[in-house]
């Protein structure tokens, strides 16, 4: 940086003589002290955020054309394969939260219309998260993921649910009207469950019952004091008001071994009067999940009170791993072709080739997330060679897909 000419320990904004052992920033005709550059600092960021909430309704785009719950599942068909009882469901949820929005009470005694908190139930890799991102997608509407096995009781160590609204934030680019609109996934609610549900500890669950008792105030629609920053809180830091009223959140987690509560309490249970004539499906036990279920899992009454529609995603088989290979709008198999079409490449799987890329999917057990990282091994070497080389077409069979397979496997055991 330039140094001044003249007045070399005077700060220029408040005219203050610096001590030498004081940080003074010199620039072409100026300079400025360590207080001065914090004060500007501060009138920047309020006045950024002041701009963020002078936008203008035309400028926050809202869900005005709100798609139909059936137009709502088509647009999730291009995404997420199956899950069909799973996608009409949420559809449904989506459409009544948002039509809530566009059609507020105006008169003192109108019908006000509760939000409906979504809670999903699968397994990993069943496409949970995916659905919720389709859902901000198609709204344009602020979207931020949440993982609540790092939250903790405020005054531990960890952090404050706050933070979730923070990332929010972040992601409506501060603007606090359109954050108040978005979609809040928080994703492993299963890891907070009470510990010991049936025998209570005498010592604090900061990060299970703790940490549910603290989302109930942002659950339920209320004004919650948010850092912009993130971190803790402290008494002397700014916050930002944030309604939570029309936030919808969408929690999901895999809640291990629940098709076993469910199955217990089917069998023990007398529905009515008509329990020699039920038939149970016992292949698919989770279509029988109720609150009730959650709550003997370990979420408390009032957690579960707030998430009103509860739905389940099916455990993904080989046909249902294999069309999400090939058929959603953003395939695994599309990406890696486009991937090789950029360098003049047309890349072929052999069928072949896809059922052993699902039989391996399968054998991890990690549903779809595990199909990546099986087609990265067998491209891998592909993907290093080719590009740049003479090829302009390649065909990935089986005994190719073996080979780099099994070697990457073998090579971490050498």
């Amino acid at each position: 940086m330039a140094k001044s000419k003249k007045n070399d320990n005077i700060c220029t904004f408040c005219g203050e003589a610096i001590p030498d052992n004081s940080l003074l920033i010199h620039g072409q005709d100026g300079a400025i002290c360590e207080n001065c550059a914090d004060a500007v600092e501060d009138i920047l960021r309020d006045w950024n955020m002041n701009r963020s909430t002078r936008k203008t309704d035309k400028q926050v785009k809202r869900v005005e054309k709100l798609l139909k719950p059936h137009e709502i599942k088509a647009h999730l068909d291009q995404y997420v394969i199956g899950q069909d009882e799973a996608k009409r469901v949420i559809s449904v949820a989506v459409y009544n939260h948002y039509k809530r929005l566009s059609h507020p009470p105006v008169l003192p005694d109108d019908v006000e219309i509760e939000k409906s908190n979504i809670i999903l139930v699968g397994e990993t890799g069943t496409g949970k998260t995916l659905m919720a991102r389709a859902i901000a997608k198609m709204l344009d509407v602020p979207f931020c993921i949440a993982d609540a096995t790092v939250f903790t009781e405020a005054g531990y160590v960890g952090e404050d649910v706050e933070s979730i609204l923070t990332r929010l934030l972040q992601a409506a680019d501060y603007n606090v009207q359109k954050a108040e609109k978005g979609i809040v996934f928080i994703d492993e609610i299963d890891k907070v469950a009470r510990k010991g549900a049936d025998n209570p500890s005498i010592t604090r669950d900061v990060s299970g019952e703790g940490v549910q008792q603290s989302l109930l105030k942002l659950l339920e629609g209320s004004m919650v004091n948010v850092p912009p920053q993130g971190g803790r809180k402290h008494p002397e830091q700014r916050f930002l008001e944030v309604n939570t009223q029309n936030i919808l959140f969408i929690a999901s987690g895999a809640f291990n071994s629940i098709d076993k509560i469910v199955a217990e309490r089917m069998n023990t249970n007398v529905i009515g009067y008509n329990k020699k004539n039920r038939q149970l499906d016992k292949n698919n036990m989770m279509q029988y999940l109720t609150t009730q279920d959650l709550k003997q899992f370990g979420l408390i009454p009032e957690l579960c009170g707030r998430f009103p529609v509860i739905t389940y995603m099916n455990k993904l088989d080989h046909e249902a791993l294999k069309r999400i290979l090939l058929e959603p709008k953003n395939a695994l198999i599309k990406q890696y072709e486009r991937l090789f079409e950029i360098d003049g490449i047309q890349l072929k799987f052999t069928d072949e080739t896809l059922d052993y890329i699902v039989e391996k999917a399968m054998e991890l057990n990690l549903g779809a997330r595990g199909l990546r990282s099986i087609i990265e091994k067998i491209m891998n070497s592909a993907m290093f060679e080719f590009p740049g080389s003479n090829k302009k077409k390649v065909v990935i069979d089986l005994d190719y897909a073996k080979d780099q397979f099994e070697h990457s496997i073998y090579s971490f055991l050498d």
